[in-house]
C-alpha cells in the first residue's frame, strides 16, 4: 500500500494523489453498496409483517401505550423507592413499650403501647367481626392482588353519580400500607407509594396476616388502636366476646373514628352500625333475619363522658419515651409529662375554631399549634384538625417552609456583627447569582432603620443582610439553635428549607429565654412498674447554656415587638401583656405561620394543606395570628407574667405587681397584729396560710382591698387544679373580658 501511494523520486518519495483518491472512492462506494444490500434484506424481511388499515392504527396504539406505560412505570417506581426504605424497619412489631402517661399535675391522661394490642389471634376473633369489616371495607379482599381495580372503578362511578366522595376505593391492603408506612397527605406521590407498598405486602404476607395486621393497627377512636383495644375501651371486654351489634359498631369506626365514636356521638355511631348491618346483608354474609335482632338491640357502651385523651401530645411523648428508654431493658413504664390538659384543649379548640370559621373561604384544610415554656417544656401540641380523621402529626413530622418567620435568625446574626435596631439598611435591588428577591407588596422603599425593615418583613433587606454578614455565620447560628439540616442557599434568609413547627417554636424559645439553649421536651420523669425512677430530665439531660449574648437578644425582641404592635402581626396583639413574634408565608401561600411569645409562653401556629396546594392567600398575619391570639387569651390565668427580655412591663403587669405587693404588706401586717400565729402547730399554721392564699386569689383579703391602688381591679385567676388539669377555663376568659 505504501509503495502504491508513494512514488520514489530519487532520494524522496512523492504522494500519488490519483491512487489515493481512487482508493477512497472505491472504499466509500463499497461501503454504500454493502449498506444498500443490508437495508434491502432488512426491509424485505420486515415487509412480511407490514399491516395496513385499522390493524395498523391498533398496532400503533398498543405500541405507544406500551412505551408510555413503561415510562410511567419507571417514574412511579422512582417515586416508590423512598417508601420502600420504611420497610427495612421492624414494621411488624407493635412496639415493646407499655406506657401510662401522667400530665404535669400527676393525673393519668392516657396510654400508648398497651392500647396497640395484637394479643388476640385471628382465629379467636368472632366471625361476625371479620365479616362486618370485610363487608364495609373490602368485600373482594381475598380475590384481589392488593388493589381492587373493580372496586375502585365502582367507587369512582358512585362518587361521580353522587357528586361527592361517598365510597372509598382503597383496599384493606392499601389502608394497611398507609397506616404502617405513610403519612395521610393527599398527593400523587403518596398514592403511588401506597400502591407499590400494597403489592409488596401482598407478596410478603398471606391474606390472613394482612387482615390481622389491619385489625390490630387501625385507629378506632378514644386513643385505641386495633379492635381488641377498642372493644375493651368501649365495651369493657375482649373482642372474643363481642356481639353482632357491637361488631357492627366497631366496624363503623374504620371510616371516621372521631365522627362515629360512640362516646362522642352515640346516635351517629348507632346509625353507622345500622349501615354496617345492611352492608353485611348486601354482601351475602348474613340474612336480614339474622341482623334483625342487632337492629332492635343496638350496642351499649361504657360511660366515657368524662374521657379525654390528648392524642397528638401522647404520640409525641411516646416517640420521646422510645428514644429515652432505648436499650434499657424496661418496657412497662409510667411517664410524668409536661402537658397541661387545659392548654391542650385550648390549642385544639383554637385550631378547629379558625378552620371552621375561615378554612373554607381561605382554602386551608389543616392547622397545627405548639406551646411551651421558655425552657422548652411542651404544654400543648396540636398536630392537625381532627385526630380521628388523620393521625399524622403535622406539629412534629411535617417539614414546611417557614417563610419570613425565619428572618429573626438572620437579624440576630446581623446584630451580632455590628448592626443595631437603628442601623440604616437599604430596601432595593439585590441579587445572589442569577436570583433576586422581591418584596411581598412589590417595589422598594429605600433606606430605613433595620427595625422597620423587620416590622414590614422586607425580603430584600433580609437577603442583603445575610449576604453582608455572611451566610456561613447565619447558618452557624441556625445550627446552634438546633436546625441542623438547614442548608446554605441564596434564598436561605427567606425560609426556603422545611422546618417542623415543634423545632421552630423551640427556636423562638431561645429568644424568649434571653439567649439560653432550648431543646423541646415532653417527659419529666419515667418510672418502671415497681416505682423505681429510671429517668429524671433535670438529672439526666444537659443543663441549659448561654448561646447568645443577652443584649443582642433584647435588641431582637424589641424589634419583634414592633411586628406585633405596628407590623404584619397586629392581629396577635394581647390586651394584658406585650406579645412579640414574626409572621411567615411561603411561596404561593402554601404555608402560613405565626411564631410568638409572651413572658410566660412561647407558641407557634401553622395553617395550610397536606398536599402542598396553595391556600386562598393565607398569610402569617391572618389565620395563624388569630389562632395564636385565641390560645394565648386562654392560656394566661393571671397578669403576674414575667417580663420579656428587652421589653418593659406592660401596664397591666405593673398593676398586678402593685396588687401583689399590697397583699404581701397585708401578710406582714397580719403577722404583727397576730403574733400568736407563729406559736401555732405547723399543720394548723399551714392550713391558715392556705386559706389566706385562697382569699388572695379571690381578691377578698380585707387588707388587700384597703391597700390596693385606686382605679385597679385585681384579676380573678382561674386555677388549673390538680384534679383534672382543666378547671377554670371560663374563668380565664371572664377575667380577660372584664379588664
Amino acid at each position: 500500500m505504501r509503495d502504491w501511494i508513494f512514488k520514489p523520486t530519487g532520494k524522496r518519495k512523492r504522494v500519488n494523489w490519483l491512487a489515493l483518491d481512487s482508493s477512497i472512492d472505491a472504499g466509500l462506494f463499497g461501503t454504500w453498496a454493502g449498506f444498500r444490500d443490508w437495508w434491502g434484506t432488512y426491509s424485505s424481511f420486515f415487509a412480511r409483517f407490514q399491516i395496513t388499515g385499522y390493524r395498523r392504527l391498533l398496532n400503533e396504539f398498543v405500541s405507544e401505550s406500551a412505551t408510555m406505560g413503561t415510562g410511567a412505570l419507571l417514574v412511579m417506581l422512582a417515586f416508590a423507592i423512598p417508601a420502600f426504605e420504611e420497610t427495612r424497619t421492624a414494621w411488624q412489631t407493635s412496639g415493646k413499650f407499655s406506657v401510662t402517661f401522667l400530665d404535669r399535675y400527676g393525673n393519668e391522661i392516657g396510654k400508648r403501647g398497651i392500647l396497640h394490642s395484637d394479643a388476640v389471634p385471628l382465629d379467636e376473633i368472632p366471625d361476625h367481626m371479620i365479616k362486618a369489616t370485610l363487608a364495609t371495607e373490602d368485600r373482594r379482599f381475598f380475590n384481589h392482588i392488593g388493589i381492587d381495580f373493580l372496586g375502585t372503578f365502582r367507587a369512582l362511578l358512585e362518587n361521580i353519580r353522587a357528586a361527592d366522595v361517598v365510597q372509598g376505593g382503597s383496599s384493606i391492603t392499601q389502608q394497611l400500607a398507609k397506616n404502617l408506612f405513610l403519612s395521610p397527605e393527599r398527593s400523587l406521590r403518596r398514592k403511588v407509594n401506597e400502591a407499590f407498598l400494597a403489592f409488596w405486602l401482598e407478596a410478603r404476607l398471606s391474606k390472613r396476616e394482612i387482615l390481622k395486621l389491619y385489625l390490630d393497627r387501625a385507629y378506632m377512636g378514644g386513643g385505641a388502636f386495633g379492635v381488641e383495644a377498642a372493644t375493651r375501651f368501649y365495651f369493657g371486654k375482649s373482642v372474643r366476646d363481642v356481639t353482632l351489634a357491637e361488631a357492627a359498631m366497631l366496624a363503623g369506626l374504620f371510616k371516621a373514628p372521631t365522627r362515629y365514636a360512640p362516646h362522642i356521638d352515640l346516635s351517629a355511631s348507632r346509625a353507622r352500625a345500622n349501615e354496617i348491618l345492611t352492608n353485611m346483608v348486601q354482601a351475602g354474609y348474613l340474612t336480614e333475619g339474622q341482623v334483625h335482632g342487632a337492629r332492635l338491640n343496638p350496642a351499649e357502651i361504657l360511660d366515657r363522658t368524662d374521657f379525654y385523651s390528648p392524642n397528638w401530645f401522647l404520640d409525641y411523648a411516646f416517640e420521646e419515651i422510645r428514644k429515652i428508654m432505648r436499650d434499657r431493658g424496661e418496657f412497662v413504664l409510667t411517664a410524668h409529662t409536661t402537658v397541661d390538659v387545659g392548654l391542650q384543649k385550648a390549642g385544639e379548640s383554637a385550631v378547629q375554631n379558625i378552620l371552621r370559621k375561615h378554612g373554607r373561604a381561605r382554602r386551608a384544610k389543616q392547622g397545627a399549634l405548639v406551646a411551651m415554656e421558655r425552657d422548652g417544656a411542651v404544654r400543648a401540641l396540636v398536630g392537625g384538625k381532627d385526630y380521628g380523621e388523620s393521625q399524622f402529626n403535622r406539629a412534629t413530622h411535617a417539614y414546611r417552609q417557614p417563610g419570613s418567620s425565619f428572618k429573626p435568625y438572620v437579624y440576630l446574626t446581623a446584630l451580632e456583627n455590628g448592626y443595631t435596631p437603628d442601623s440604616m439598611v437599604l430596601d432595593g435591588y439585590v441579587s445572589c447569582g442569577r436570583w433576586s428577591p422581591r418584596n411581598y407588596s412589590g417595589g422598594y422603599r429605600g433606606r430605613m432603620p433595620m427595625k422597620h425593615a423587620l416590622m414590614r418583613s422586607l425580603n430584600t433587606v433580609a437577603v442583603r443582610l445575610s449576604l453582608d454578614v455572611g451566610r456561613e455565620k447565619v447558618l452557624a447560628n441556625v445550627h446552634k439553635i438546633g436546625h441542623t439540616h438547614v442548608k446554605k442557599t441564596c434564598s436561605m434568609a427567606l425560609g426556603d428549607t422545611g422546618l417542623t413547627l415543634l423545632a421552630h417554636t423551640g427556636g423562638y424559645a431561645v429568644f424568649a429565654g434571653g439567649g439560653m439553649s432550648v431543646k423541646p421536651y415532653a417527659i419529666e420523669e419515667v418510672r418502671n412498674s415497681h416505682g423505681k425512677i429510671l429517668y429524671v430530665r433535670e438529672r439526666d439531660e444537659p443543663k441549659q447554656r448561654r448561646i447568645f449574648e443577652l443584649k443582642k437578644i433584647e435588641q431582637l425582641n424589641s424589634m419583634l415587638a414592633l411586628v406585633v404592635s405596628s407590623g404584619t402581626a397586629r392581629r396577635a396583639q394581647l390586651p394584658f401583656t406585650y406579645a412579640v413574634g414574626k409572621t411567615g408565608t411561603s411561596s404561593a401561600w402554601r404555608d402560613g405561620w405565626f411564631m410568638g411569645f409572651t413572658g410566660q409562653y412561647v407558641a407557634g401556629t401553622w395553617f395550610g394543606n397536606d398536599d402542598y396546594s396553595p391556600t386562598g392567600k393565607v398569610t402569617g398575619g391572618n389565620l395563624p395570628a388569630m389562632a395564636w391570639k385565641e390560645f394565648m387569651m386562654f392560656a394566661h390565668a393571671t397578669y403576674n407574667i414575667p417580663q420579656i427580655p428587652g421589653l418593659p412591663p406592660h401596664p397591666s403587669q405593673v398593676a398586678e405587681q402593685q396588687r401583689l405587693d399590697s397583699l404581701r404588706q397585708a401578710d406582714a401586717r397580719i403577722n404583727r397584729l397576730y403574733p400568736t400565729l407563729q406559736t401555732l402547730p405547723p399543720k394548723t399554721r399551714k392550713v391558715l396560710q392556705t386559706l389566706n392564699g385562697l382569699f388572695k386569689d379571690l381578691g377578698q383579703t380585707p387588707f388587700a382591698q384597703k391597700d390596693a391602688p385606686q382605679g385597679t381591679r385585681p384579676p380573678r385567676p382561674a386555677s388549673r387544679g390538680a384534679s383534672s388539669g382543666d378547671d377554670g377555663g371560663d374563668g380565664r376568659r371572664a377575667s380577660l373580658q372584664q379588664q
